[in-house]
């Protein structure tokens, strides 16, 4: 008996180790907030990120919060100031006119490949994708235009077989969808942006790779001009005195 018993503690079932990977961590959790906080203006730049107050807002730990920071400043999202400690990160206008310049030749080039490679499934794809952003203009959800105007982007680079571009693309998300929700925020730039982009997909469906490189250039300098101007109009803004504002 004492051999059948033994043997016995072989035949139990494993446990299930598989990974939920659809499930968020406490940091990943965290790190979404604080990003989207930043992204959305809630905090602006130069306001400092105070750990402790963080924490209380949060509702987590000091540890997470030092994460969470560290992974934005190599987003670019935060800077550390000298005897301030992490701040939002300022926005410089020299860096991004570069940013753009960067998205410009990449998306664009991008743009063209997959005019040239589409699929009708990947058009219906794309045309599903923008049928959402459009979705979410007229609801004025920024935050879902936002989401999904990421995964356009996706979709578009890996039909153009760019999967480097995108790498490089996506290591600037951060600074972009920051950049981004400023500009879709601004009266009249739903529709524009729509058109803009709707051309761009009118010419992939086509084939029609110099239309959508031109497409895909012409969007992006006119965000980048609004981008700009957004950036001034805040400067100056800050500057006015405050018996002005008042």
């Amino acid at each position: 008996m004492r051999r059948v018993a033994s043997s016995l503690l072989f035949v139990l079932p494993m446990p299930d180790l598989k990974i939920d990977r659809n499930a968020k961590t406490l940091r990943e959790l965290t790190l979404d907030k604080l990003r989207g906080a930043i992204v959305q203006g809630y905090f602006r730049p130069g306001d400092r990120l105070v750990e402790r107050t963080l924490c209380d807002e949060l509702g987590v730990s000091r540890t997470v919060v030092r994460e969470v920071l560290r992974h934005l400043e190599t987003e670019g999202l935060v800077e550390i100031a000298a005897g301030h400690g992490p701040i939002v990160a300022r926005l410089d206008p020299a860096l991004i006119g570069e940013m753009y310049e960067l998205r410009g030749l990449l998306e664009a080039n991008a743009a063209r490949a997959c005019a040239e490679l589409a699929t009708p499934q990947l058009v219906k794809r794309l045309r599903k994708i923008r049928k959402m952003i459009e979705d979410a203009f007229e609801k004025e959800d920024l935050s879902r235009v936002l989401e999904y105007t990421e995964h356009f982007y996706d979709a578009m680079f890996e039909g153009a077989g760019k999967q480097v571009s995108l790498t490089v693309v996506k290591s600037l998300n951060a600074r972009i969808n920051r950049l981004r929700a400023m500009t879709i925020a601004m009266p009249g730039r739903g529709a524009e942006s729509n058109r803009e982009m709707n051309a761009l997909l009118d010419a992939i469906e086509r084939h029609d790779g110099e239309a959508a490189s031109a497409a895909s250039a012409a969007h992006i300098r006119r965000a980048s001009e609004l981008a700009l101007d957004a950036l001034a109009e805040q400067e100056r803004q800050q500057q006015e005195p405050a018996s002005r504002r008042a």
